[in-house]
């Protein structure tokens, strides 16, 4: 059976990159949880404003209707920085599991300063880091840290799952 699986952490952690990565390798659907903000969440963030839950709300739903429409595997890049996030993500698709990207915040600054025009400033990663709400132990998922290549991240992945599994 193929996860359904959302690649979380904080802006510049990887999340697209990696959940692109291992989509491909398991053949399964992959989304960018970017694509899933509406106008005003882009204008928010684009102008260095956090966003607050109210704005998080209508998106995080779209993400879990995402997820529920793919329940034969699929995978999605999604911040999902506060355990209340992941847990609205889990009412839509209760199979979901979670890999958290972690890092440094000076390795995720140095990652972030290597993708110029992206809408989310650097500015806004303290305000991520202190949202940040790592996977709790009773929540379905794995930690990796992001300090490595793609390839390294998705094989830990595998194997990760592949023990869970078997």
């Amino acid at each position: 059976m193929k996860p359904v699986l959302v690649v979380m952490g904080v802006s510049g952690s990887g999340k697209s990159t990696v959940g692109a990565a291992i989509a491909q390798r398991l053949r399964v659907p992959f989304a960018d949880a970017d694509d899933f903000h509406p106008p005003a969440n882009i204008k928010k963030m684009s102008a260095g404003i956090p966003l607050d839950d109210h704005d998080r709300h209508p998106w995080l739903e779209a993400i879990g209707e995402w997820l529920a429409a793919h329940p034969n595997g699929a995978v999605i890049s999604c911040s999902a920085l506060k355990r209340k996030y992941r847990d609205q993500l889990r009412h839509h698709a209760h199979q979901v599991t979670f890999l958290h990207l972690a890092g440094s915040r000076e390795v995720i600054a140095r990652r972030q300063a290597s993708r110029p025009g992206h809408f989310m400033p650097s500015s806004l990663l303290t305000s991520q880091f202190k949202t940040l709400e790592p996977l709790e132990p009773d929540e379905r998922g794995t930690t990796i840290d992001v300090d490595q290549d793609v390839d390294a991240i998705v094989q830990e992945y595998v194997d990760a799952v592949a023990h869970d599994v078997g």
